[in-house]
């Protein structure tokens, strides 16, 4: 906002300034048991960005967002009793690997009073909280659909300065390894050890996205 701000101040002939920013992640460096002085290593578990354009004479229009924050869970997730049709690769599984690369992006409704540091960390947390579920007892994903659903209503029941929300959660798929081509191997393994073995895929997979917007988007709030 400062920076759209200082262009439209500073040269009239400006009518309108976009501006993106994207943040990368860097953690200082431990050598032993003593932090570098100057050397550092990417740490990226997601990248946050954000744009603002304004046009003169108007508040600024402000979307923030994060990407590339990949999450995966071993158990209580599904995809079964969806549409048969002759682009679905996937078989019915009631119990498989959720695994996807999360990239979210949110518009607020008013720039006043709004803490941008702590709307990001309450996203991601909204994002975290309704894929894993409790510690102790995790929760159920009877698709991506739903948990990207769940994911986006959290957040606009938790930051009301936020107008709408869209996420995309690209399926990556881990598959059991088939060892029946490998029938010495599989006499030598005992009940269902061969299935611990799961192999990432490059079969066609579905993009999952949705937006949902509020009803009626405040115009300015405290969080």
């Amino acid at each position: 906002m400062l920076l759209t701000g200082h262009f439209l101040e500073q040269y009239p002939q400006v009518d309108e300034v976009n501006v993106n920013i994207e943040e990368y992640p860097w953690s200082r460096q431990r050598i032993g048991s003593a932090q570098h002085s100057h050397a550092f290593v990417m740490t990226p578990d997601a990248s946050r960005f954000c744009q603002v354009s304004q046009r003169r004479a108007e508040p600024p229009a402000i979307r923030g967002g994060l990407k590339g924050l990949r999450l995966l869970k071993t158990t209580q997730s599904s995809f079964a009793d969806f549409v048969q049709d002759d682009y679905r690769t996937l078989a019915d599984a009631n119990e498989r690997i959720f695994s996807t690369i999360v990239t979210a992006s949110w518009c607020f409704s008013t720039h006043l009073d709004v803490d941008f540091d702590r709307v990001c960390r309450i996203v991601r947390q909204c994002i975290v909280e309704e894929f894993a579920g409790p510690a102790e007892t995790g929760v159920n994903s009877s698709s991506v659909q739903n948990t990207l659903y769940l994911a986006e209503r959290s957040v606009l029941a938790k930051v009301r300065q936020i107008s709408s929300i869209e996420m995309k959660m690209p399926n990556k798929h881990y598959f059991p390894f088939d060892f029946s081509k490998f029938p010495r191997l599989l006499e030598s393994l005992s009940g269902d050890n061969e299935r611990d073995v799961y192999v990432p895929q490059d079969n066609p997979s579905g993009v999952i996205y949705a937006q949902l917007n509020r009803k009626q988007p405040l115009t300015s709030s405290k969080l």
